[in-house]
């Protein structure tokens, strides 16, 4: 009787057992349990970006965002009036940026509603005490907000921005922005400390200028770039980031396919193609990888739009897992957000290097990303590596590169697929 007992309670177990299997293999080929896995934040956005699952808690869906971009130029006036302008030097650029981030992120998150103000308040503000960032790119206050960890008005977000200030008096700071469609300039009280002025102390006179204080030719049109003293810019070499077989393990391990089953092919000069159940990729000799996701296993109803800061988020992090992380010492930013139509959007990235971006002059942006109605369809991709090399190049000066430009000029590195790289000035 016993005997029978353990035999009954043995086979209950062994359908239990065969049971729970079952339904863990249901799930993961319905995909049931995908979405659990990515609320687990171990695993990062790529495989949630894949399938294009829109967040659920606000503009950035409950994710924290890291920033996509950071200022290429900084400026800091102390007390005194002098002025401090970091353009050139990264690591100078970076070492200013962590010490003054939170000074414009608290003011942007403490800020009151906005109101247009007048130019010569603007350049008042410029003059005095505070901190100036300007961005290579124009960037919509909903994604900058979420960059600088604060968080503003809802009037205020879609205003797209290059330039912002924070002005800091004796008893309140204030913050101000040009708006970058219309050119009007906009201001706020913020909740600010005025004690934030002896972190701006350690910095001093360098030379650095408006071009508007400037009054020579072409500041009209420029009147806010920054216009340093020095016009000595170094070489930089660029090569492939790796072989089409290497490149193509970055990307199968960014995108989460390392583990599936795939087939390579050569495409020709020494191009891969790599054809899997869910996507397809091409490489070329050049660090070229195009990306395809051919997974249509997503309902159309299920495709739900992402905002600016989501599809942004989504797209660095599959940035940050592939060419960034070849780069060298080049950093890769936010470039441009582009809406071909309602449902379909793609972000671009560029390579910048010594204040300078690096011109794709054969394939374009670092990086392309398309979503189409929330779900990653397409990736391109120019993995290069840059290194400094121990020459530098004598540009024309900044004042007279101004007035030759008739305006805004910027720092470029065009790749042409030579292996060194020349700085050069180009109209902006």
């Amino acid at each position: 009787m016993i005997k029978s007992t353990r035999v009954v309670e043995w086979t209950k177990t062994a359908l239990i057992v065969l049971f729970a299997i079952s339904a863990i293999v249901l799930g993961w080929r319905t995909r049931l349990f995908n979405d659990i896995v990515n609320t687990i934040p171990l695993f990062g956005n790529v495989a949630e970006s894949m399938r294009g699952m829109a967040g659920t808690g606000g503009e950035t869906g409950g994710v924290p965002l890291k920033e996509a971009a950071r200022p290429l130029c900084i400026v800091i006036t102390n007390e005194d009036g002098e002025r401090y302008g970091v353009r050139y030097d990264t690591d100078a650029r970076n070492a200013v940026y962590d010490r003054t981030s939170s000074i414009i992120g608290e003011a942007l998150g403490s800020a009151a509603a906005l109101s247009e103000i007048s130019e010569l308040e603007w350049r008042t503000a410029l003059s005095g005490l505070g901190v100036y960032y300007e961005y290579k790119s124009p960037v919509c206050l909903s994604v900058l907000d979420g960059w600088l960890r604060a968080r503003m008005t809802e009037p205020a977000e879609e205003l797209t921005t290059r330039r912002i200030i924070v002005a800091i008096g004796d008893d309140r700071s204030r913050i101000y922005f040009q708006d970058h469609q219309s050119g009007l300039f906009y201001g706020a009280d913020t909740a600010s400390a005025a004690g934030k002025a002896q972190e701006l102390e350690i910095y001093s006179e360098n030379g650095a200028r408006f071009a508007y204080e400037l009054g020579s030719a072409g500041s009209d049109n420029a009147p806010y770039m920054l216009i340093m003293p020095d016009n000595d810019h170094a070489e930089v070499y660029s090569v492939s980031a790796g072989t089409p077989m290497e490149l193509l393990n970055i990307t199968l391990a960014a995108m989460g396919h390392s583990s599936e089953t795939y087939r390579t092919l050569p495409e020709g000069e020494g191009a891969l193609r790599c054809v899997g159940m869910l996507f397809d990729i091409i490489l070329d000799m050049r660090g070229r990888a195009v990306y395809r996701n051919t997974d249509n296993t997503v309902p159309p109803e299920d495709r739900q739009p992402l905002s600016r800061s989501e599809m942004i988020e989504r797209a660095r992090v599959i940035t940050a897992s592939t060419i960034a992380g070849t780069s060298g010492n080049a950093e890769v930013f936010f470039a441009a957000l582009e809406y071909e139509d309602e449902e379909t959007c793609s972000i671009y990235f560029n390579y910048f290097i010594a204040g300078g971006f690096v011109s794709l002059l054969e394939d374009g942006n670092a990086a392309r990303i398309t979503f189409v109605s929330g779900l990653v369809t397409e990736i391109e991709l120019i993995f290069r590596t840059f290194s400094f090399s121990d020459d530098s190049v004598r540009l024309l000066p900044e004042k007279q590169a101004l007035a030759a430009a008739g305006g805004q000029f910027a720092l470029c590195y065009p790749d042409t697929g030579a292996d060194r790289l020349s700085p050069t000035w180009v109209r902006n």
